[in-house]
């Protein structure tokens, strides 16, 4: 089946984008034998990550529920960038949101703590993820999860990027991370739906490598 355009940039997902049996196989090997040798040998940096986020008395581990394949919740796992009552001080900064859509980001943040500004410049406060894509709710590569709040104000073509497994990286963090629009982010997702494959996974790792290493589009 061809792939029918809505409108420019905007992919439907067919049922053969979907049915990939034997990559989602090896992806799903990968997945966990990547994320259990990394836990393994990053278990150093988070034990030292875990102690400098509760200096300042907080927990160093915050749990969050995310939307993952086909409209399902989870809870995600990330070491604490924020001060422990972030989300009830939310309301009062939409104002400042410098992204469009539903996301919500500003740089500057006041929110975030002195040990959380630079975990999230590294993107060190992701690295709990690995727990989740060791239980199943997440891959190494794809969309990324997003809030309950957020796909509540999904429209249909948005509600596309819920039919894979959400992801640790995809192409939003590779090529830009918050320096790109919402529809643009959209559209990643769903081109990377379309041609994932094995190949292409690495491709995004490496390139979200040098993403983060460079900083580009971390706040």
């Amino acid at each position: 089946m061809k792939t029918k355009e809505l409108n420019k940039g905007e992919i439907i997902i067919t049922s053969q984008d979907l049915h990939k049996p034997i990559y989602e196989f090896f992806k799903r090997i990968l997945d966990v034998i990547c994320s259990v040798v990394a836990l393994i040998v990053l278990s150093p940096a988070f034990l030292v990550t875990a102690l400098a986020v509760r200096s300042d008395g907080g927990p160093a581990f915050y749990k969050q529920t995310r939307v993952g394949k086909n409209n399902t919740h989870f809870e995600m796992y990330k070491f604490r960038s924020m001060c422990k009552n972030a989300e009830n001080l939310q309301d009062d900064l939409m104002k400042y949101n410098e992204m469009d859509g539903p996301v919500f980001k500003i740089k500057g943040d006041p929110r975030i703590t002195k040990v959380g500004k630079f975990i999230r410049k590294y993107s060190i406060d992701e690295l709990p993820q690995l727990l989740n894509i060791v239980k199943g709710d997440m891959s190494i590569v794809g969309p990324r999860p997003p809030l309950v709040r957020e796909v509540e104000q999904y429209n249909s073509y948005q509600m596309q990027r819920l039919l894979v497994t959400p992801g640790l990286t995809c192409f939003w963090q590779a090529y830009g991370r918050s320096d790109l629009s919402f529809d643009d982010w959209m559209d990643m997702d769903m081109k990377y739906i379309k041609r994932r494959n094995i190949f292409l996974d690495i491709k995004l790792i490496v390139k979200t490598v040098f993403a983060v290493i460079f900083k580009r589009g971390a706040y």
